[in-house]
């Protein structure tokens, strides 16, 4: 470990679980590893272990952990570790749809315009938690994969491949082309997440896959992108409160479609 006031690598990922996912994910080019002193002492094991990966990683700079106000957005919860780095590969939409050939069961997410940082994050926490293949985001509208995005998804970003399509209509037609049904979150979906998932699954023997689109909130997903979708569906919801959250909504959904059963 080294002590520096040298931080000409500013962060890009903050947090525990973003940095040591991140730290140990061979795909990353990491500049710096800014950690306090404290920090240190709960790090030393994903140190190690990165080490015996055999990864090239930069010695730790501890700093204070006021030094960390200056280098990081206001409010930023850093837990007293930060990490400069690249960002990872962007994947192709083609990518997703060559692996779902070989799959016996396939489940793509795609965001309309749902661009809170906070909120894509737990998204992408939820979708890695549920096993969902891939996550598909417009390219324009999209957050960055670092930042409070990274620290929401705790680690995720590094797991989950991401791809962004420049028209999500388009891109939902070629998704369709190559045999995937499109389920899209809507309140007046005819019937709820789990019984449109199960008789849209094809029989057991025959590859399953699926797309979930969730919309932005308030403004749920836009025109064009509704129509690309085969069906829509509704979260079965029953309380006094009748909406959720789409990154509440989106883990429900993730779950039912993980773990709907094949009629």
């Amino acid at each position: 470990m080294k002590k520096s006031n040298n931080t000409k690598d500013k962060p890009t990922l903050y947090g525990l679980h973003a940095v040591r996912e991140a730290w140990l994910n061979e795909d990353r080019i990491i500049q710096a590893l800014y950690i306090t002193s404290q920090t240190q002492k709960g790090f030393e094991d994903t140190l190690l272990l990165a080490r015996r990966k055999g990864l090239r990683r930069p010695e730790p700079t501890i700093i204070e952990k006021q030094k960390f106000d200056k280098l990081l957005p206001q409010g930023a919860v850093h837990q007293g570790i930060a990490l400069s780095c690249s960002l990872l590969e962007e994947h192709d939409i083609q990518d997703f749809i060559i692996r779902s050939h070989a799959q016996d069961k396939t489940v793509l997410a795609m965001l309309d315009q749902v661009t809170d940082p906070h909120n894509v994050g737990a998204i992408m926490r939820s979708a890695s938690a549920f096993g969902i293949d891939g996550l598909i985001m417009q390219k324009k509208h999209a957050p960055t994969l670092h930042g409070v995005l990274a620290k929401t998804a705790c680690g995720a970003v590094d797991h989950l491949p991401v791809a962004n399509a420049t028209n999500l209509s388009r891109t939902l037609e070629e998704f369709k082309d190559n045999g995937f049904v499109v389920i899209g979150l809507d309140e007046r979906g005819a019937d709820d997440v789990t019984a449109t998932i199960k008789n849209h699954q094809n029989p057991a023997g025959q590859k399953t896959k699926i797309i979930i689109v969730l919309g932005s909130e308030g403004d749920g997903i836009r025109r064009l992108v509704k129509e690309g979708c085969t069906t829509l569906a509704r979260l079965p919801t029953q309380g006094a409160i009748m909406s959720l959250n789409v990154s509440n909504a989106a883990a429900v959904s993730f779950y039912a479609a993980m773990n709907t059963e094949v009629l």
